[in-house]
């Protein structure tokens, strides 16, 4: 578990991925060049698309409030998806979830 305070830059769009997030506590705000586009609170997830697929972060988060945030790994993640392949079935949803929100915010 992590502690990050109001203000905190938790993940720097480009940045490398080395740690995706679970939310403990607080809120988190996640933003592409300087557009919040998400705001994430208690339950939330983000930070896992590095951990896929290797490429630099694609969006900045910043916490809102203080934060308590479970820091993930890669070997974790796998490990975990690896003996709970329904974790994985579940990660992929969030991210085609992700994905189409994303694609709403750019339609006409």
């Amino acid at each position: 578990m992590v502690r990050f305070p109001e203000g905190a830059k938790i993940i720097k769009e480009k940045g490398a991925g080395t740690s995706m997030y679970v939310v403990l506590e607080g809120t988190v705000g996640v933003a592409v060049g300087r557009r919040i586009i998400e705001k994430i609170g208690i339950g939330g997830v983000f930070g896992e698309m590095a951990l896929v697929d290797n490429a630099p972060r694609a969006a900045t988060v910043v916490a809102r409030e203080e934060c308590v945030l479970l820091s993930i790994n890669r070997d974790a993640l796998l490990a975990l998806v690896k003996s709970d392949p329904g974790i994985g079935m579940s990660m992929m949803r969030a991210v085609a979830a992700r994905l189409r929100y994303m694609n709403s915010l750019f339609e006409g």
